[in-house]
């Protein structure tokens, strides 16, 4: 596995992992309605490709193939963390984790942020991330239930 910053071009190839992490993965801890809101089958292409380019994400790159990608904005706060729901449980997550803290500690980055799905609240617990605050964000209309976690570095 090859973790290195995103190109663009590749923001087609980021949304499938996006889509599949939710379909796939997060499916399981909330309903089709709540999925549907938060992953859509059609996102505006154009708006999806700015948001990629202005979080600036690493990649994980296995066998030439894109599997997940995540971001650590100047602030610490962790925009994005996706692992293609076709690629769980094989480090993906934990590599790209380590990037990331390695990544704020390079900055001067001392505390990290996000708000994270009921899915990868115990990843990111595990990671040593503790819950600050439940939440319960709407997203198209639905309530889509997270919490704001943090991690001192």
């Amino acid at each position: 596995m090859r973790i290195r910053r995103f190109n663009p071009g590749e923001e087609p190839a980021l949304f499938e992992i996006y889509h599949s992490a939710i379909h796939l993965i997060a499916s399981r801890d909330y309903t089709e309605q709540q999925i549907n809101a938060w992953a859509p089958a059609v996102l505006d292409e154009e708006v999806w490709a700015n948001r990629i380019r202005v979080i600036n994400p690493f990649v994980a790159e296995l066998e030439g193939a894109l599997v997940g990608y995540a971001d650590v904005q100047q602030n610490g706060y962790i925009d994005h963390f996706f692992v293609s729901g076709r690629h769980p449980r094989q480090g993906i997550g934990s590599a790209l984790m380590a990037v990331l803290e390695s990544e704020a500690k390079r900055h001067q980055i001392t505390e990290l942020t996000s708000d994270v799905s009921r899915t990868a609240q115990p990843f990111f617990a595990h990671s040593g991330f503790q819950i600050v605050e439940q939440r319960v964000p709407v997203v198209r209309g639905v309530e889509i239930h997270n919490a704001l976690m943090r991690k001192f570095i």
